[in-house]
């Protein structure tokens, strides 16, 4: 962003507290705001004041003492207020410099805070891991993985998120996800994605349904009853009505839920039939159909923002999760 030089007001001019804050609003703390000029100096205003005297403070920073009291003047110069008083050799607070030293030293602290969550965040052995996975995978399939994965990296914390594939690409894009686990496999030009595995999807019916005694049927064939399913937007509602369109009709929906599990338990019910993933443990109440055609599975696969620098950490995530191609789900 560009700034007009000529708009900017000498920091040297005395200002009052309402002149910063619309200064700091104005520029949204870019390179004409308070916050750019100050940050450099509060580290060495906080020694001055710790010390209350400009030749301790210089030897504890480093840095020659004529240097120290120059910038110490010049901040109260573009301050416009005395942030000291003088007594010879020493040094000591006003009013004015004791209220700047209270803020001056929270936003060290917070500096160092951010610091130390960023390094510890791509330290190799102990870092951190932003990883988004779909529900249907949370009961076994996440678990072990980080089971294993931590097997040989006991120390990298994760950060996880369960949501469905879009809300997923979407944190993807903000920053707020390295890797994520999702269906179908994205194709964006901003993402890189890859396939590891698929998983079959049944037809589930309710125990007491005619079609309860097969084992196997056209999804055609269920072209007349109710189906529950995911609500738009999700990954399986658009594998569901694809299934159903290549089957030759438009499934009728007597229910639009979140979660997988739960449209098993309202085919229990009665409610509807509906096509999903194996449950990680059979549920009383269904029946599970094989669907013969059209071939009814689901690619799950790995995808990241495209050009987004991985910390060590999640590089070595990713390389595990890759070496899981075919071997991702339970079997």
């Amino acid at each position: 962003m560009s700034h007009d030089r000529s708009s900017r007001i000498p920091l040297s001019q005395p200002r009052n507290r309402k002149d910063i804050q619309e200064v700091v609003d104005a520029t949204d703390l870019g390179a004409n705001s308070w916050a750019w000029a100050l940050a450099p100096r509060l580290a060495q205003f906080t020694a001055v004041a710790r010390h209350e005297h400009v030749t301790r403070a210089a030897q504890e920073l480093g840095m020659p003492q004529p240097t120290l009291s120059r910038a110490i003047v010049r901040l109260e110069e573009d301050l416009g207020v005395a942030l000291f008083a003088r007594h010879g050799r020493t040094l000591s607070l006003t009013p004015a410099g004791r209220a700047f030293l209270a803020s001056a030293e929270r936003m060290l602290t917070d500096l160092d805070r951010a610091t130390e969550t960023v390094r510890a965040d791509a330290d190799p052995a102990a870092g951190k891991v932003a990883f988004g996975f779909l529900h249907t995978l949370g009961s076994e399939t996440v678990p072990g993985l980080i089971r294993s994965f931590r097997a040989d990296h006991p120390r990298v914390r994760f950060q996880l998120v369960q949501n469905y594939g879009e809300a997923m690409i979407e944190r993807l894009r903000a920053g707020d996800l390295d890797l994520c686990l999702t269906s179908p496999v994205p194709d964006y030009p901003d993402l890189v994605a890859r396939r590891l595995d698929e998983q079959k999807l049944r037809l589930v019916v309710p125990d007491d349904h005619p079609l309860a005694r097969r084992k196997r049927i056209r999804l055609a064939e269920a072209a007349g009853e109710l189906f529950v399913t995911l609500e738009p937007g999700y990954g399986l509602r658009r594998i569901t009505d694809a299934l159903c369109a290549e089957a030759g009709f438009t499934p009728r929906v007597a229910f639009e839920g979140e979660e997988a599990e739960t449209l098993r338990g309202l085919v229990a019910a009665g409610l509807g039939v509906a096509l999903l993933p194996p449950p990680a443990v059979p549920r009383p109440g269904v029946a599970e159909l094989t669907v013969t055609a059209p071939r009814a599975v689901r690619e799950i696969g790995v995808a990241w923002l495209d050009g987004h620098q991985d910390t060590p950490p999640v590089a070595a995530f990713k390389k595990f999760l890759l070496s899981r191609r075919g071997v991702l789900l339970p079997r």
